[in-house]
């Protein structure tokens, strides 16, 4: 096996060694995975969920070690790293529930009587990104394994310390050998085989448009399930009638939080032309005031970018356009970027229809209601989004005309595991989390009983 060399982005320092699977070892995890399958599945419901109230216990017993694992892994701050650490536990938590509440459906029908079952598919191969190593594995593996079925995870090579750790505290918690495996390895070794082994029965992809579509090509030789979540280029839509003060001190935080490495980043800012000076004046010192710093500081805001490679990626972004203002970032070692705003004209421009994932963020005024959704549709994304009116019939109207899957209005929350997550067009395929997410782990069954 080769190994690679984690690095801490805010110091630049070699962090740990760790080893990537190969092929042979990425089947063995696959085919252990597939022969605890039959016990798991029909282990009964209170058993699944004791044992999953369990995981869920051991993570919270270990969050601040989760969490420095990712402060040092993946740079984030203190803050956000004990949340993230905090949401792995309660989605299991919530899930946890689900085993016991499964339930199918009895269908009047003449002759007998019909019911369903949510029958598990089997191995689940979860594929999860750099930028949010433990929440997003966990929105995978917690309704995977609620709904009986078994996971094989991959962490991003660049970040795998959590999900390691996660899978060992599995184990601790009682979860069964081959029920739950994290296999770290490259995406063109293990990843690629998710997606041809025969017995990895769904794939759940977080990572870029590109990838996302060469998965679901891949998973149509075997008709296999995808659930995809992909870019994004998400609009912040401000009306004159809002709480100015209010939209612009809490725009920075919509676009800046871990370093724009979001894929609902807000990263276009629409301001109604009669406020657009108005709110440019306030998001200046808003931006200015976001503190980046070492993410171990308790106080940090924003931390570094993930490596200089994305470093190198954003800066092209700015290169030949005129900076409004900017921020302060750490000078020294550390994948350092300063958060940057451009005031964009052009709907055409790359700053305005790429994905940065990067802390820059485009600002442009629209004329009234029926431009701005215009504007904030011109994308092939469609992720998440904001609405900022006092105009509730307004924003309602609004709500419905943008093409995205996650809206909030007068807020920037986008992702709740309450409720259903998940992108219109090439922002992603099926939905993750809320009530409904482990029925994307079944097929449904259907069985008629005759009493003739």
């Amino acid at each position: 096996m080769s190994t690679y060399t984690v690095v801490n982005p805010a110091t630049e320092q070699n962090v740990v060694e760790v080893e990537m699977a190969d092929l042979a070892a990425a089947d063995a995890a696959i085919e252990r995975a597939a022969e605890a399958f039959p016990a798991w599945r029909d282990t009964t419901p209170g058993d699944k969920a004791r044992v999953l109230r369990r995981f869920a216990a051991v993570v919270e017993e270990h969050l601040e070690e989760l969490a420095a694992l990712e402060v040092a892994n993946a740079g984030h701050t203190w803050g956000n790293a004990i949340w993230e650490a905090g949401n792995v536990r309660d989605v299991l938590n919530y899930y946890s529930a689900a085993p016991e509440r499964l339930t199918g459906h009895q269908i009047p029908v003449a002759g007998g009587i019909n019911v369903t079952f949510h029958e598990p598919l089997g191995v689940v191969g979860i594929i999860v990104p750099w930028n949010f190593p433990m929440p997003i594995a966990g929105w995978g593996f917690a309704p995977a394994l609620a709904a009986g079925n078994t996971v094989v995870l991959k962490p991003a090579e660049l970040t795998p310390l959590t999900a390691i750790r996660l899978g060992e505290l599995a184990l601790e918690a009682g979860i069964p050998e081959g029920v739950f495996t994290v296999i770290p390895g490259k995406g063109s070794v293990v990843g690629e085989r998710f997606v041809t082994h025969p017995a990895v029965r769904k794939v759940c992809f977080t990572g870029s448009t590109d990838v996302g579509k060469k998965i679901m090509a891949g998973c149509a030789d075997q008709v296999k399930r995808v659930t995809l979540e992909l870019g994004g280029k998400s609009a912040n839509i401000v009306f004159a009638d809002a709480d100015l003060a209010q939209a612009a001190a809490s725009a920075p935080y919509a676009v800046f939080d871990n370093a724009g490495q979001d894929c609902c980043a807000r990263s276009r800012i629409l301001v109604e032309r009669s406020a657009y000076d108005q709110f440019v004046s306030l998001l200046e010192p808003a931006v200015r005031g976001v503190k980046v710093l070492d993410p171990a500081d308790r106080s940090a805001e924003m931390g570094p970018l993930i490596s200089a490679g994305q470093r190198d990626t954003v800066q092209g972004f700015v290169d030949d356009v005129e900076i409004a203002f900017a921020g302060s970032a750490p000078s020294g070692p550390g994948f350092w970027f300063p958060p940057t705003v451009v005031l964009a004209d052009d709907p055409q421009a790359r700053i305005w229809r790429e994905e940065i994932f990067g802390p820059v963020v485009a600002v442009m005024p629209f004329d009234d209601e029926a431009h701005a959704v215009e504007l904030a549709n011109d994308t092939e994304f469609g992720l998440s989004g904001s609405i900022f009116t006092r105009d509730v019939g307004r924003a309602l109207r609004v709500a419905r005309g943008v093409e995205t899957g996650a809206l909030s209005v007068n807020s920037h929350s986008a992702v709740r595991y309450w409720t259903p997550f998940g992108g219109f067009k090439q922002s992603g395929i099926g939905r993750e989390l809320g009530p409904d997410a482990p029925h994307a782990f079944t097929d449904v069954k259907n069985v008629f009983i005759s009493h003739v």
